[in-house]
């Protein structure tokens, strides 16, 4: 079995089986390419069935020089799950990862912004800004707002569609990781900022492909994640925010802020699509002052 046809099947089982992401089937098989380009370069003669611990080993030692443990670590994790598929499939009976072991991480606890940063944040956004005669700062606003009151990850902010607000009932649906799908309550302020934004999207020439898309650019085309994270920089270089800031960063400090603010962990769990509620715990232990006041205000024996 070739490299490639591996990769395929591979990304075809992902895709079908596991029903994960088109993001999540990239970084999958972006690893697996980086080691099948790994043994060209060395001119190692390998194929997916054939290689060894020793070669694999090599390939880790030499791309971890310029990652993190974390990234490290996921490396390691996507290549096993690969090699467990072969197996599965009956290609190979041993997984060369079996015997290299992650390297040890501490869980990082997620960046999260004030409200006061958010406020001027958005009150940066030159709402006068337009080009080609499209007004892109209604836009941007309406961009930023969703982003954090919705909670929403960069992927299921630029997939969100016109067919799936539903205003009246003050809900969006959102397609998350895998396909699945929630509904997540939204807030007059940011439904009135997607209709601004509406108004000015219907004077666009829409691309065919795009007609059900909420976010255009200027074109009528989808908004790629690149061009979120360069709006979200161009922001956080106008206001001197000294603070490494990401689209994902909104999402946490939306958690962050139902929580300080006693909203109950199950309910942010729905909001934010996790399957499981040990991924939003994370968020218990970001703000430890909130949790006394929890305590001291609620226990009987305080």
């Amino acid at each position: 079995m070739k490299w490639q046809q591996a990769i395929t099947d591979y990304t075809h089982y992902l895709s079908i089986e596991r029903g994960l992401s088109h993001n999540s089937i990239e970084n999958y098989s972006y690893d697996i390419k980086k080691l099948m380009q790994y043994t060209k370069d060395q001119s190692i003669k390998v194929s997916p069935v054939s290689i060894d611990t020793t070669t694999v080993k090599e390939f880790i030692y030499a791309v971890s020089k310029d990652i993190n443990p974390r990234s490290q670590a996921r490396l390691i994790s996507g290549l096993r799950n690969f090699f467990d598929y072969l197996i599965f499939e009956n290609y190979r009976t041993t997984n060369p990862l079996d015997l290299i072991e992650s390297p040890r991480i501490g869980r990082k606890l997620p960046d999260t912004l004030s409200i006061s940063d958010i406020d001027n944040l958005i009150s940066a956004i030159d709402l006068s800004y337009q080009y080609n005669g499209v007004n892109l700062g209604e836009r941007n606003r309406a961009i930023i707002e969703t982003l954090y009151s919705c909670g929403l990850r960069v992927s299921e902010l630029i997939d969100l569609k016109l067919s799936n607000l539903f205003f009246e009932e003050g809900f969006i649906k959102v397609t998350g990781k895998g396909d699945k799908q929630r509904f997540v309550p939204i807030g007059d302020t940011t439904q009135k900022f997607i209709n601004i934004w509406i108004g000015i999207r219907n004077h666009i020439d829409v691309q065919p492909n795009s007609k059900d898309i909420l976010f255009l650019n200027y074109k009528g085309k989808q908004l790629t994640r690149a061009m979120i994270f360069t709006i979200i920089k161009k922001l956080v270089e106008k206001t001197n925010l000294n603070k490494n800031i990401s689209p994902h960063t909104f999402r946490h400090s939306f958690a962050t802020h139902l929580l300080e603010n006693g909203a109950d962990l199950r309910a942010i769990q729905m909001m934010l699509g996790h399957e499981s509620i040990t991924t939003t715990e994370i968020y218990m232990h970001i703000d430890r002052s909130h949790l006394s006041e929890v305590l001291n205000k609620f226990h009987p024996r305080k």
